[in-house]
């Protein structure tokens, strides 16, 4: 017997419950909507499901596995420490569950209503549900597309998620690999890669261009290559894979640097290469809409598309691909659907590295700055010359702040070390205030902490650090200090 089509209408639809989705829909509510949030199969999205939080979840564990090993440094002995990879895969989940399973609760009480399905656009106004008891027909006046990004493959790599895995996989091993291959040296397989040389894999990775970490300024990324080889990790850049073919006890890789190729065996071969939106199965002509050349959708300062009932937020709204940054997009769209005065117009937009050291970035780098042409005041201070660091044996890393040379404003912040992801938001917010350089460091920072580096490091920018010495010209000795309140603008 053929299964009845099931008619229903809704006010606001929000199409995917990952980081930017569940926002919005939580927002809308909160703003009087009545909001039905459709994804395939989970609240959270990968962000809590196959990314942020299970990496992370991880790559706590493998930092304290590595700090037990190297403990007797510090007059501590341990013994017979191992790791128990199901155990802690069990643990993850766990901590992944706890998450997901709050963000569902959170959706039910504020009143949105949630359904388990794939959805497709059949009209500007009307989408075809496909869930587990059948098809449903939902119309609706206002929608707001929230679906995310997945890893990208490689042509004629085939991923299985045992021997060849994306991102998804390696978070899911049941056994520690002894040999891996990371292919992408982006921030996605350097995170899981550092991961697995912590718990004992003999890791390799591979990057088609000179550097790891392209985006990133060397100053920060030579400090996380430094710390990857220390961990005795390969890395070879400006090399590509030409093949990659799965076995019963491995995978055979042909790898190509220059003119020369080489093949290779590994347990495993982690797929990275970056990600993608996805936009291209939803129907997006039927709701007169057309995605650009790499999948994403264009959007006004509300996140609105050319559809004006239609709204686009987080991975598929464009660069950068960020959890934080669709939940802020979510919040911009609801409250324009709500009739509020609203615009996406973030000065700082910070981003985070969870290599060892962690990396952490908000505004400018020094070349960005250089080629706009501004004459910029570069500041650097070392983790080594700050107390807390080193009584909490993390010596590595730096602060480098960036300073317009004629006004004095603050353009950036880049720090590499411990906490970086914590102490980000400090620069964050002075970014977003218009802040000074100077500012930071009239600011008094409790001591012994880590937040006294971004203080020096504005002290540096302007030439007077306390804690390293900096040379300067004889006239710049004559200069007022910072500290000397009047006449300050």
């Amino acid at each position: 017997m053929a299964q009845q089509e099931n008619r229903q209408d809704a006010d606001v639809v929000v199409l995917g419950a990952g980081p930017a989705g569940y926002v919005c829909a939580i927002r809308l509510a909160q703003l009087g909507k009545k909001v039905t949030v459709i994804d395939r199969a989970e609240v959270g999205g990968v962000c809590l499901n196959r990314g942020c939080i299970p990496s992370k979840a991880l790559i706590y564990a493998g930092s304290l596995y590595e700090k037990l090993s190297h403990a007797a440094e510090l007059g501590i002995e341990v013994t017979g420490a191992k790791v128990n990879l199901p155990k802690l895969m069990q643990w993850k989940d766990g901590v992944v569950g706890k998450l997901t399973g709050g963000v569902a609760q959170l959706l039910k009480a504020n009143g949105c209503t949630f359904v388990a399905g794939e959805a497709k656009f059949t009209g500007p106004r009307a989408l075809e549900v496909k869930t587990a008891s059948g098809t449903q027909t939902l119309s609706f006046n206002q929608l707001v597309i929230a679906t995310g990004s997945r890893p990208a493959a490689i042509p004629g790599v085939e991923i299985d998620q045992q021997r060849i895995v994306d991102s998804t996989g390696a978070l899911s091993l049941r056994e520690i690999p002894r040999r891996m291959l990371c292919i992408g040296g982006g921030y996605i397989g350097l995170e899981l890669g550092t991961f697995y040389a912590k718990i004992g894999t003999e890791v390799t990775v591979v990057e088609a261009f000179p550097n790891l970490l392209g985006m990133v300024d060397s100053d920060l990324t030579k400090v996380v290559q430094k710390g990857l080889e220390k961990r005795g990790v390969k890395i070879r850049t400006q090399t590509s894979v030409k093949s990659c073919k799965a076995g019963k006890t491995g995978v055979e890789v042909v790898l190509k640097s220059g003119d020369k190729e080489e093949t290779a065996q590994y347990d495993v071969v982690l797929v990275t290469i970056g990600r993608v939106p996805n936009t291209e199965s939803i129907g997006l002509d039927k709701a007169g809409l057309k995605a650009d050349a790499k999948g994403f959708i264009a959007v006004d300062a509300q996140r609105r598309t050319s559809v004006p009932h239609i709204y686009a937020i987080g991975d598929i709204a464009g660069q950068p691909l960020l959890a934080h940054k669709g939940s802020k997009e979510g919040i911009v769209a609801a409250e324009a659907i709500a009739g509020l005065k609203t615009a996406y117009d973030i000065v700082a937009m910070p981003a985070v590295i969870f290599t060892d050291p962690e990396i952490a970035t908000v505004g400018m780098t020094e070349a960005e700055a250089r080629a706009q042409g501004v004459e910029v005041r570069v500041g650097l201070f070392p983790f080594a010359a700050n107390g807390r660091a080193l009584s909490v044996a993390e010596p590595d890393g730096l602060v480098k702040m960036i300073g317009d040379a004629k006004t004095g404003r603050l353009l950036g912040v880049h720090i590499v070390g411990a906490e970086a992801s914590n102490l980000i938001a400090e620069a964050a917010l002075a970014l977003e205030l218009g802040a000074m350089v100077e500012d930071l460091a009239l600011t008094v920072h409790a001591h012994p902490t880590l937040p006294e580096t971004l203080m020096e490091a504005a002290e540096a920018t302007l030439g007077h650090a306390i804690h390293i010495f900096q040379r300067k010209p004889r006239a710049a000795q004559a200069q007022t200090s910072a500290h000397a309140q009047p006449g300050r603008s």
